[in-house]
């Protein structure tokens, strides 16, 4: 049934819709539909969307929630998130409104330098090339002269250009190392097309230029964030012990590989779902903070944890580079709503929110996973997936809750009491008063 077509991208979005249906699925009418069904039927909303990216067929929905209570440095947000994983909006707001009462969470930006370079090849004398440098390393910074007006006037511009020998590495590869700083915009369009501007006036016969690109590593791109309590005021019973607990499940994900992936990973729910919501590129926040927690060479959790004279501190340091303004934070209508919603927050203020709500993602797991275990309320949320799945209707759906409120949850356990239901009409003995 598949096969090849020349000038896809020429074609409208309706003729690319039927095209696929045709040639990619059994039932056209049906696939046009599902497509179809997810166009907004605002035509100025849903042109904007098509200009996104190329090839655009439909619109690809994910829930919008937000998270109340936010208390950072003594003020208070709610935060947007873009998720579709069932239990993370809710650990979320849970731990938030646990901390709002504690004190809050601190931040604080550490630094907000960015990097980009130029990569080529020199097949001369490394003296020559180092002299070559020197001597047009002004006239590097002045050939963007224009491109940086605009970001020098808002406090930003390039900060420094090194000459860094790689040929350890890679024979005869060097780069221009770049640091810049763009203020409320990630900044990734302004940074590049001064990395071509200077790697075009850096060229010259014995440099091959290779590629001039921003780096998404930003190690000195950093954002910090704590809470703290007295270790009593942190659990309701067994605090001492359940603290302990916390305590070593951070240090297991200070040395161990396999659980500190899935612990960051649990810290990304969170700092991705937010970074999505304001238009900002999660893609190139994961890869940046992946690459954080294996700087030491070994792959690390990116939070910490400390018990001292009866004070619990939980914190997490952590590379984002954000933006506020431009790119899709001024296209997307609800990149402009979520800002607005968290009161036009500066670049280096929603660092410190994207930070925070990494922080209480991870808080709410680690303490799930000390105490009642983590699918303890993870399946309670997932529950309500598997009903949907199963097409029960609303009082098979009541019933099922009722049912499964003190039982174990599984796709099987939850089919199989659907089915019981379905042929009996209720669940015998099994079932709950009403």
């Amino acid at each position: 049934m598949s096969k090849t077509i020349n000038g896809f991208s020429k074609l409208t979005k309706e003729e690319k819709v039927q095209w696929i249906a045709e040639h990619m699925f059994v039932n056209s009418e049906e696939a046009i539909y599902v497509l179809e069904q997810y166009w907004n039927t605002d035509k100025k909303l849903q042109k904007l969307h098509d200009d996104f990216v190329e090839n655009t067929l439909s619109n690809y929905y994910l829930p919008f929630s937000v998270v109340p209570n936010v208390s950072i440095n003594d003020k208070i947000y709610t935060v947007p998130m873009v998720i579709e994983e069932s239990s993370v909006v809710a650990a979320a707001s849970l731990t938030t409104k646990f901390w709002s009462k504690r004190g809050g969470f601190k931040a604080e930006v550490i630094s907000t330098t960015k990097v980009g370079q130029v990569h080529f090849m020199f097949f001369g004398d490394k003296s020559e090339l180092k002299k070559y440098f020197i001597e047009k390393k002004e006239d590097l910074i002045f050939s963007t002269d224009a491109i940086t007006k605009n970001m020098r006037i808002r406090g930003g511009g390039i900060l420094d250009i090194e000459l860094r020998d790689k040929t350890s590495d890679l024979a005869n590869y060097y780069q221009l190392h770049i640091t810049f700083e763009t203020v409320d915009s990630m900044g990734a369009n302004f940074i590049n097309t001064c990395l071509e501007t200077i790697a075009a006036e850096f060229k010259r016969d014995d440099i091959q230029i290779i590629m001039s690109i921003l780096s998404n590593y930003v190690p000195d791109c950093l954002v910090y964030a704590e809470v703290s309590c007295k270790v009593e005021d942190l659990y309701k019973e067994n605090a001492e012990e359940n603290a302990q607990k916390f305590l070593t499940a951070v240090k297991i994900a200070q040395i161990e590989p396999f659980r500190a992936v899935t612990h960051n990973k649990g810290i990304m729910n969170g700092i991705d779902a937010v970074v999505i919501a304001t238009g900002n590129d999660f893609r190139a926040v994961e890869a940046g903070v992946h690459a954080y927690a294996s700087k030491s060479g070994v792959y690390k959790g990116l939070t910490n944890c400390s018990i001292e004279n009866g004070i619990f501190k939980f914190w997490i340091e952590v590379p984002l580079a954000l933006g506020t303004v431009g790119g899709l934070t001024a296209l997307h209508p609800l990149s402009k709503f979520s800002l607005e919603m968290m009161q036009h927050p500066t670049a280096k203020e929603l660092m410190q929110i994207v930070a925070v709500i990494g922080l209480a993602q991870n808080f709410a797991a680690i303490k799930a996973l000390t105490t009642k275990g983590i699918q303890h309320g993870h399946m309670k949320m997932h529950l309500t997936n598997i009903i949907k799945q199963l097409g029960a209707s609303e009082y098979e759906t009541v019933m099922l809750n009722n049912y499964f409120k003190d039982k174990s949850i599984s796709h099987n356990a939850v089919r199989e009491a659907y089915q019981q239901l379905k042929q009996k009409g209720d669940f015998g003995s099994a079932q709950p008063p009403e």
